[in-house]
């Protein structure tokens, strides 16, 4: 460590970032106004300083025994803070003694066509950065050992390929899902586009792989209820939901279903087959355990049925059963909590309450599969006879920030080809319709998969948005426009498939509090940066794969999975992990112990010594984000290397 530098001395780095910053800002301008302010050592310019060059100059200057802290002008923090911070330590200076101006985002990209306004505002953050670096503290990395186990939430086609990858690498994992079975979604699908692999062909495979592999637990029909601790160390309880059967003793075998006589909507089936109210929820289900509704049941509601006592052989039905807590702990969490369906009693100008041959994507995927209520025939739900004009409608709930949501779910194309193909393949004297606004099938062989459909399987796309539906009859009459020849289009349909939006799963917003992690505008979890850091969030040790994150299909999902596991491999790599030490600290002397920085921490790192009436900071538990230096009306907590003098100096040094 260098040992005669002067602490309070800085060099400074400008970087052109190509054209990004040169362009508009006037590079030697701004060294000849730094050259001479005080505290600084020297002011040197690169094209590239993130290049290997440029962080050889950087480690030059980081070496040299004038200067106690370095200054880079260039990009955001957020993408280079962590090069320059490392290469600082190579160097053998405190990281924590680098700074980053970013005079790219907040300065060159916004003031494009305003050199001279640009280089001094140029000048004025680096000045600000300088006077912050000049009261810097050389700080050092906490270490925090880790537990060697892993919680995959959510066990769909990307927490079964995250928790494999994580468990093959010799890690112990627990697979949980708040359904009795695994699988997901894609449990649920006929085909697979642009394959037409059959869904459980390719899933029942993984799923068994799944529940025999010996580092993974499985955890259904269960749902996190509490998360504490941190990266490395979380500890997680985790509700095990009452199935009123003995998963122990339970062998799948099906007899208790088959004797017991009420009847209810199956949800896996989208309401269009029925199943008993002891069920498992498909053929392939893993594990293959039988669980009782509650709701359904008739011994729970009238006290007097018990056939399925009766029909097993094994004993394992057991009314008394009660929801239980486990408590697990684990190094790191991946959440890959799926996707929901937009619900289409929302779309009201569709009338869809009033017919029940207006059904969404999955229920037509239900209808095409084999194991599915009508055994993989298309038949119309209200009469059970085949539809031979059958509408398609695209973006039904998507694309529309007037009225419901605004994104793009992605994936509607691709599968509304898909069912118009199969429908052909089921039908192939039926004629399908296909209502769209623009065709979006950006991925490999997918343009050419929705070209099949149209001249191979003549699909009719018209370009338009339909206006209504309505019931006449037997038919449901599809009123829209055709953009393209300017005419109103009116279809008798027998039956109409809507490609609805793709929404976060229900209670993400639940679970992304107990996780301490954000969720965007439109509710599904935010990684921490779109490009760099696409399966990670800001609360460290928690990462996200799949539909969790964003409406994706099958292909990037499954990628993103491995993505995440990797993180959590390289994570988990090393017995101690390191913490940033910019964290919050309180100054006993003026803290009133008011608590108003407890209720302010979204990490729950503060606690209240109630006692002494003073407030103390877990320096593992805190993530720096400030909110408790803000909210402490007796300036007590201050936040290392973010201290409010050195706010004070940044303020000064530009009024």
């Amino acid at each position: 460590m260098i040992k005669s530098a002067r602490l309070n001395s800085v060099g400074v780095f400008v970087c052109h970032c190509g054209i990004n910053i040169a362009s508009t800002v006037d590079i030697e301008e701004v060294k000849r106004q730094l050259a001479g302010y005080p505290g600084v050592e020297f002011v040197k310019d690169y094209q590239y300083m993130c290049s290997e060059p440029g962080q050889l100059l950087f480690k030059e200057a980081c070496r040299s025994e004038t200067v106690g802290g370095v200054v880079v002008a260039s990009c955001s923090p957020r993408l280079h803070e962590t090069t320059f911070r490392r290469a600082a330590a190579e160097a053998g200076m405190n990281p924590y003694r680098v700074e980053i101006a970013n005079i790219r985002e907040q300065c060159s990209w916004v003031h494009h066509d305003e050199k001279e306004k640009a280089t001094i505002k140029a000048v004025d953050i680096i000045k600000s950065v300088i006077e912050r670096s000049k009261r810097n503290e050389s700080l050092s990395s906490v270490s925090i050992k880790t537990v060697k186990k892993v919680l995959v939430v959510g066990a769909g086609i990307s927490g079964m390929q995250a928790a494999l990858n994580i468990a093959n690498s010799g890690i112990e994992t627990y697979l949980l899902d708040r359904e009795p079975s695994i699988g997901g979604r894609m449990a649920q699908l006929s085909e697979t586009f642009p394959t037409l692999d059959c869904s459980q062909c390719i899933l029942t495979p993984r799923m068994v792989e799944v529940g025999q592999n010996k580092r993974i637990t499985l955890m259904t029909y269960s749902e996190v209820e509490e998360v504490s601790g941190y990266v490395g160390n979380f500890k997680v309880k985790v509700r095990r939901k009452a199935a009123y059967v003995d998963w122990d003793k339970c062998t799948g075998c099906g007899l208790c279903s088959e004797k017991c006589p009420k009847k209810v909507p199956s949800e896996f089936d989208r309401s269009l087959g029925r199943r008993k109210a002891i069920y498992s929820q498909f053929p392939q289900a893993v594990p293959n355990k039988t669980v009782i509704d509650r709701e359904s049941c008739l011994y729970f509601k009238t006290g007097k049925c018990r056939l399925c006592v009766e029909a097993c052989p094994l004993g394992a039905i057991d009314f008394e059963q009660e929801d239980r807590i486990e408590e697990i702990e684990v190094g790191a969490i991946v959440v890959a909590t799926g996707y929901d369906l937009y619900e289409k009693e929302k779309i009201e100008e569709y009338r869809i309450g009033y017919c029940e041959d207006v059904i969404d994507g999955l229920a037509f995927e239900r209808l095409l599969s084999s194991s599915g209520p009508t055994q993989g025939r298309v038949l119309r739900p209200s009469d059970g006879t085949v539809p031979k004009e059958v509408v398609f409608i695209q973006c039904v709930g998507s694309r529309d920030p007037d009225h419901h949501l605004p994104y793009c779910s992605r994936i509607c194309c691709m599968y509304t080809a898909k069912h118009a193909m199969l429908y052909k393949h089921r039908v192939p004297d039926g004629q399908p319709y296909v209502f769209y606004m623009d065709i979006r099938s950006g991925g490999k062989n997918y343009e050419e998969f929705v070209q099949r459909t149209i001249e191979e399987e003549r699909v009719l796309y018209i370009r338009g948005r339909v206006a209504r539906l309505y019931r006449d009859g037997k038919k449901v009459v599809v009123v829209g426009a055709d953009t393209i020849s300017g005419k109103k289009i009116e279809i008798r349909a027998d039956m109409v498939v809507l490609a609805m939006a793709m929404r976060p799963s229900g209670g993400i917003g639940e679970l992304s509090k107990k996780l301490k992690i954000q969720v965007d505008q439109n509710g599904f979890l935010s990684e921490a940066h779109p490009k760099l850091r696409p399966v990670e969030t800001l609360t460290r040790g928690v990462f996200l794969a799949g539909c969790a994150q964003a409406p994706k299909d099958i292909t990037d999902t499954v990628s993103q999975a491995g993505a995440a596991a990797s993180m959590v491999l390289e994570l988990l790599s090393n017995e101690e992990l390191t913490h940033s030490p910019t964290t919050a600290w309180v100054d006993e002397e003026l803290c009133a112990g008011c608590g108003q920085c407890v209720a302010q921490c979204a990490y729950g790192a503060i606690e209240l010594d109630t006692r002494r009436k003073k407030a103390h900071v877990n320096d593992i538990l805190c993530q720096g984000c400030g909110a408790c230096v803000a909210a402490c009306p007796s300036a007590a907590v201050n936040q290392r290397n973010f201290s409010i003098s050195q706010y004070y100096s940044m303020i000064e040094s530009i009024v």
